[in-house]
């Protein structure tokens, strides 16, 4: 008895500090960022940063306008989630509520394949056939544009939105089925007017976390949105986003520059924009606990 009390101690202590390394290695990362964005401030203006419509870290005088970088980070991850929200809603309704037996199995084990596979594989397929398609239906010069980056990033984060809108419906107590249907509702009157509504905060976590997802991503964007640092005023337009600026750019920029600290700069920005999204989606996760 005194042996396993000891094991539990233990695995609650080893659980405990895996937590709180978790918290210890963000507030580092944080600061890391802050070391080496906050000088920036110092030697650019904040407003002019944040304003600018310009980024030419070269030029002469340099320009560090993150504006276009921040609309196109938003351009793309707006056009992915108008994507996701609808097919990935529909999807989980499909499975959690309507598939049955090896359909529901086949599903759910391809949606968790589609989860593992690299954002890079992702990015070339889009690269190399969702590219030269929407060139050609839209007749445009390049097919590298904020409508390639939206879908590619909607294929990608469907996944993780499927998975927790899925979860989220099959919680729902089976008390509320069953009295919906006892009362004569039909199928479909039940889950969209007692499951949804019940599983509402599970499905809005699954909403933000996919913002944060597609807000975060790196590699696709990379590939296939053209990358050119313009205000977007429509989606078939090459954009460029925070993340693809400071992959593309760290590592060819020099040490202790002031391109070197902008980038950090953009790393503070982009950091506070997924920390502001994973903190409305924890809000509604817990939201739905109570």
């Amino acid at each position: 008895m005194n042996l396993k009390k000891i094991r539990e101690f233990i695995i609650e202590r080893l659980i405990f500090l895996g937590g709180m390394a978790s918290i210890i290695f963000v507030i580092l990362i944080f600061a890391f960022l802050l070391k080496e964005g906050l000088p920036f401030f110092r030697i650019y203006p904040l407003k002019d940063f944040l304003g600018g419509r310009f980024w030419y870290p070269i030029s002469e005088p340099v320009q560090f306008g993150i504006k276009p970088l921040i609309l196109g980070s938003l351009i793309v991850t707006g056009g992915a989630i108008l994507i996701v929200v609808p097919l990935g809603l529909a999807t989980a309704i499909f499975i959690a509520e309507i598939a049955r037996g090896k359909t529901k199995e086949i599903l759910k084990c391809s949606i968790e394949f589609l989860e593992t596979t690299p954002s890079v594989v992702i990015g070339f397929i889009g690269l190399v056939v969702l590219a030269p398609f929407i060139r050609k239906v839209f007749s445009l010069p390049t097919g590298l544009t904020a409508l390639c980056g939206s879908i590619m990033l909607a294929i990608m984060s469907t996944p993780t939105v499927v998975s927790i809108m899925e979860d989220a419906i099959t919680a729902v107590p089976k008390v509320y089925k069953e009295a919906a249907l006892a009362i004569g509702a039909t199928h479909w009157q039940t889950i969209w007017r007692v499951i949804l509504p019940a599983a509402s905060s599970g499905i809005m976590a699954a909403v933000m976390l996919g913002i944060g997802r597609c807000i975060g991503e790196t590699m696709v964007v990379l590939m296939v949105t053209g990358n050119a640092a313009v205000i977007p005023k429509t989606l078939l337009q090459p954009v460029r986003t925070l993340t693809a600026t400071i992959a593309s750019e760290m590592g060819e920029v020099v040490q202790g520059s002031e391109h070197y600290f902008a980038l950090f700069a953009l790393g503070i920005i982009l950091f506070s924009l997924s920390f502001i999204v994973n903190l409305i989606a924890d809000f509604f996760i817990h939201k739905g606990v109570k």
